[in-house]
């Protein structure tokens, strides 16, 4: 039973039935939106550090201690900007494409469990939730393209809805592989059955799942919405003000809900020694995220071709691929010791990586017209 459950079941000696089912509603929702408003803020400041460290400089240091207080500044700045509306653009989906964006972001957090018991729903399809609730945000990106009447954002909001549809493809198969070893489409019961973390077990799944989170996030080096010499700044090029700041709380949300997924789906949730189950599950999401900006300082952004080749050349038959080599070890070798299946996976994915890398090529040089 999850402590919401607990709370109600004390509510409903106090308070009438109706009372008892809508205030624990409200208040997960009001913990949730000040989770997430929080947890991006400090990832802005720590994402700044952190890039500061990798490229040898400081970083935000002048607005308090280590420069924690950057970020609000930046929010501070960004709100106070005028909010502009293209005359000929549609004014309701120019402010409701932001919203569609933001929201599936809360909505995902429903399904996580931050630690044993604390989680908003524990769906017994919280997979299928989770994925389909992440897809929503391509239809916000569209809609703010299209209602800016701007050629640069409608483009650039096509080029974005068409990666992270491609992309979607290996995150979904990589995932099935997860609920095909855990026999469950709950995030809870996923995180009970990994005594050993599932990217041991999975490693090439793991793999698939992380780069295609990249994508779907449009991180580097897939942020091909922020490449300026070819659309400007991509689809949010006519937004301003709040508006634009919804789109800003929109890429740092899923960057902190894929980091989520992934310390759920692979890193073993809140499990760990000693520390409380809240912390391990913390350090872990900073750990992912700490890969991602690390990721994003290191390598150059890919062509637009090259970014819908590696998905479909590399990342949809190699989930494909893992896909069947977790069915057959299940079928199989289902009394097999773990050990065993960690080397044997191990070695599949470094095969089929080199394999992969050896036979199909994701294009060089110039571009022929």
């Amino acid at each position: 039973m999850t402590f919401l459950q607990q709370f109600r079941l004390w509510l409903t000696d106090i308070l009438p039935e109706w009372a008892a089912y809508v205030v624990p509603g409200i208040l997960g929702v009001i913990v949730i939106l000040a989770f997430v408003l929080v947890m991006v803020i400090v990832f802005i400041w720590y994402e700044r550090r952190l890039l500061g460290r990798f490229q040898i400089r400081l970083g935000p240091n002048r607005l308090g201690p280590e420069g924690i207080f950057q970020p609000i500044a930046t929010a501070v700045k960004i709100l106070l900007k005028e909010d502009i509306v293209p005359g000929k653009g549609d004014k309701l989906l120019h402010w409701l494409a932001p919203v569609i964006v933001f929201v599936p972001v809360l909505m995902i957090f429903a399904v996580v469990p931050f630690s044993k018991g604390a989680i908003l729903a524990d769906l017994n399809v919280g997979v299928v939730y989770v994925v389909a609730v992440s897809s929503i945000s391509a239809v916000g990106i569209y809609t703010a393209g299209w209602a800016s009447n701007n050629k640069y954002a409608l483009i650039a909001a096509l080029r974005t809805v068409a990666q992270m549809v491609s992309y979607e493809l290996p995150v979904v198969l990589s995932i099935l592989g997860v609920v095909l070893m855990v026999g469950s489409l709950s995030m809870t019961q996923i995180v009970t059955y990994q005594s050993v973390p599932l990217f041991i077990l999975q490693p090439l799944g793991f793999c698939i799942f992380f780069l295609g989170a990249l994508a779907e996030m449009n991180r580097s080096p897939f942020d091909l919405l922020e490449a300026d010499s070819e659309i400007v700044a991509g689809y949010h090029i006519e937004y301003s003000g709040m508006k634009f700041a919804m789109f800003y709380l929109g890429e740092y949300g899923h960057a902190l809900a894929y980091s989520s997924i992934i310390t759920t789906l692979f890193l073993g949730g809140w499990k760990g020694p000693l520390l409380p189950p809240i912390i391990w599950f913390l350090i872990k999401v900073f750990a992912v995220f700490s890969i991602i900006v690390w990721i994003r300082s290191t390598l150059p952004r890919l062509r637009v071709d090259q970014l819908m080749a590696f998905t479909w050349k590399a990342l949809l038959p190699m989930a494909l691929i893992n896909l069947f080599i977790v069915a057959a070890e299940i079928l199989w070798l289902p009394e097999v010791q773990s050990w065993i299946t960690v080397v044997v996976n191990f070695v599949l994915a470094s095969v089929l990586i080199l394999l992969w890398s050896k036979l199909f090529t994701l294009g060089g040089g110039r571009v022929e017209v």
